[in-house]
């Protein structure tokens, strides 16, 4: 008769269905308290009469001298609260520590940042090709009015983008970086690689099936068919460096890389720094793709290999936590790796070699 395992600690005693139910329920209702302080916020920046008028703005905010401003605050405001917000309450309405959650690996080395936003920063040329060839899809002639109705909507969605990225003042640049590249690093990566992406690798009991589902709602959440693809390939990216680094701040870092290289781009093409079209969709040529394309791949291949490896220099031996097709694994530094921590479909266990059966 085979010995008794004794139960193993889990911080995760919900079922990813529910523990992703509990995401939607926190995030509506951040989103809710983040309309309600952006029009606090609008009142006390420009009046009561703007905030009396705020749905009009919101509708034509070309016609309103105001309008790029309450735009920015209606905009910014509710994702961080709903995103961000609702993303961190999840741990903490399960009495865990938020920390420990999104970054089981502290502290992450410094290169693994520098190096998600020099990936991001250098796949650009290799990217046009995909945006190119996702912006010329057509659908099928039976799908002809659906192809026109997404066609419409992102015409109608690239109007508003261009007038918000429209920087008259280096505090108008500023002011988007926040609310552009900022926020949303925080606040998305926050809900689809910290949650989503969690949650998914404990269902599917496969870390790859989380990435690229979670990258596959990141994407669809856009609401953006000719630009799906791109976006699904960006959360793949994203979802690995959080996976191998075992940090959020990873893939924090190289989405705000991502949002803010493109709003810098805009910003020196309408100073007349740079003539490169930096909104456009058109492929760059060939030969930078390829080049764009083998550096990325290089980058991404030796990212995969520091994935167990610790900082060269540390005051005290460190754990190493990242995420891998069993889940969160431990390696530490001073200790052969007879021990380890598991994300699985009941958690994050703590198996040990001296206990019978393990």
């Amino acid at each position: 008769m085979l010995p008794t395992r004794p139960a193993r600690p889990t911080d995760e005693n919900l079922h990813p269905a529910l523990v992703l139910m509990l995401l939607v329920l926190l995030v509506v209702g951040g989103m809710c308290v983040g309309f309600f302080v952006a029009m606090l916020l609008v009142g006390a920046v420009y009046g009561m009469d703007a905030l009396m008028r705020v749905t009009t703005i919101i509708a034509a905010p070309q016609s309103a001298p105001e309008g790029w401003g309450v735009l920015m605050i209606m905009q910014g405001v509710p994702l961080l609260f709903g995103f961000g917000g609702g993303a961190l309450l999840v741990p903490v309405v399960r009495g865990l520590k938020p920390a420990a959650y999104f970054q089981p690996r502290q502290p992450v080395p410094a290169f693994w940042l520098l190096a998600a936003m020099a990936l991001i920063i250098v796949s650009i040329p290799a990217m046009s090709v995909l945006i190119a060839w996702n912006a010329g899809l057509h659908l099928p002639p039976s799908l002809y009015g659906l192809e026109k109705a997404a066609r419409l909507y992102e015409d109608q969605a690239q109007v508003l983008t261009t007038f918000l990225t429209k920087f008259n003042s280096f505090g108008r640049f500023l002011v988007a970086l926040l609310v552009v590249a900022v926020i949303p690093a925080i606040a998305e990566e926050l809900t689809f690689r910290g949650v989503v992406l969690r949650q998914l690798a404990r269902w599917t009991g496969s870390v790859h099936w989380g990435v690229w589902l979670s990258a596959a709602v990141f994407s669809a959440i856009h609401v953006q068919f000719f630009g799906f693809f791109p976006r699904l390939l960006l959360g793949v990216v994203l979802g690995y460096l959080f996976a191998w680094s075992g940090n959020i701040r990873v893939s924090m870092a190289a989405h705000f890389a991502q949002n803010g290289f493109q709003l810098l781009l805009l910003y020196l093409q309408q100073r007349g720094t740079i003539s490169f079209d930096a909104d456009g969709n058109e492929a760059l040529p060939w030969p930078l793709a390829l080049v764009s394309l083998l550096i990325t791949g290089g980058l991404l291949y030796w990212l995969y290999q520091q994935r167990f490896q610790l900082p060269a220099a540390a005051a005290q031996p460190l754990e190493a936590h990242t995420l891998t097709g069993h889940g969160v694994e431990v390696r530490r530094a001073d200790v052969p790796p007879v021990a380890g921590h598991t994300l699985t479909g009941h958690g994050i266990d703590t198996p040990r070699t001296d206990q019978p059966g393990a």
